[in-house]
């Protein structure tokens, strides 16, 4: 593979499909619907499982130890004794297990899986980045009841955390189970904590404020084998066969979930990887999971009809909101927040 395969596609069709997207209005949400059709002129990543090797020589790989340093002050301090909500009394805090890195948590939005397998009667080791898929017509964003969570023209699916409750119905719908809780931060603390809530959703972003700026995700970056890519979505899919038929392998990511904004290519099949994995908190597996958007549709406006959580949502969601950007105007100096 020449070195400019390796590294991706040129910039200048990155930047391209960026300056695209923000004539589109890079910075608006889309509906539900309108997502699929609107991620055609967006941005995918390609994750090449052939390339990446899991780091050996690091404590931690690249592209996760990268994305916890990006977002490690991402979650305000909690606020103790964390309030149990009302009926089920769970609260689910990792802000005491923040080092936990093989795993998705609230502080941990990529983790690498080592998947040992035998293929054609030899062993082989295949390492797989996961995260979230960035799906083209994402179920969580239809049934959030507080608009929390919105596909963008970038291709990025990201969680308002000033808007966020907490309530965990994104990672109920999620295919992958992939948004993660953390209790005692977030907007229901100062609306009824122990009925309205518990706590903020938290995943992977696409690095929605780089990409905006200009940038490549940081695991892109930090990735030392070049074994992740992003560039606009047709050049990706196109990328990801031309691999695939290359290697003999295969893609996974443009069906799973009616077609995501993530593609791999592995050189075995992804059933095999799927059988290595086992599906626990934060750790999805591989299946060829579905399109669920037909089933969330129903359920999304069930819930957002409820004239409680619209008063809840609508109101308080717009006071924590401005308030969240006053404080952080005044935190740089006046300037603009972030």
């Amino acid at each position: 593979m020449n070195e400019g395969r390796r590294r991706g596609l040129s910039r200048r069709s990155f930047l391209k499909a960026l300056s695209a997207a923000a004539a589109a209005g890079a910075g608006m949400s889309l509906p539900s619907r309108a997502a699929g059709a609107a991620t055609a002129g967006g941005l995918a990543t390609l994750i090449d499982l052939s390339l990446c090797d899991g780091c050996p020589d690091r404590a931690m790989p690249a592209c996760v130890a990268a994305c916890r340093d990006l977002n490690k002050d991402r979650i305000p301090p909690i606020k103790e004794p964390i309030p149990e909500p009302w009926p089920q009394k769970r609260v689910e805090d990792w802000s005491r297990r923040r080092e936990v890195f093989d795993r998705l948590t609230p502080y941990n939005f990529l983790y690498v899986h080592r998947a040992e397998l035998e293929e054609g009667g030899r062993k082989r080791t295949v390492f797989v980045p996961r995260r979230c898929m960035h799906c083209d017509n994402p179920a969580c964003a239809t049934i959030c009841p507080f608009s929390a969570n919105h596909k963008f023209e970038t291709g990025a699916v990201v969680i308002d955390q000033d808007l966020c409750f907490g309530g965990a119905k994104c990672r109920d719908v999620c295919p992958w189970a992939i948004p993660q809780r953390q209790s005692g931060v977030g907007i229901y603390l100062h609306v009824l904590p122990s009925l309205a809530g518990n706590g903020v959703m938290f995943k992977c972003d696409l690095c929605q404020d780089r990409l905006l700026a200009g940038k490549r995700p940081v695991c892109i970056d930090a990735c030392p084998t070049h074994a992740m890519i992003i560039g606009p979505r047709r050049e990706i899919y196109a990328e990801a066969r031309r691999r695939a038929q290359a290697m003999g392998g295969h893609i996974y990511g443009d069906k799973e979930n009616g077609g995501t904004s993530t593609l791999y290519v592995s050189p075995v099949a992804f059933s095999l990887l799927d059988g290595t994995m086992k599906r626990e908190p934060g750790r999805p597996d591989m299946k060829p999971h579905p399109r669920r958007m037909a089933q969330t549709d129903p359920a999304g406006k069930a819930v957002l009809s409820s004239p409680l959580w619209g008063i809840v949502a609508g109101t308080a969601g717009a006071f924590w909101s401005l308030r969240r950007r006053r404080d952080r105007r005044n935190d740089n100096g006046g300037g603009e927040g972030k």
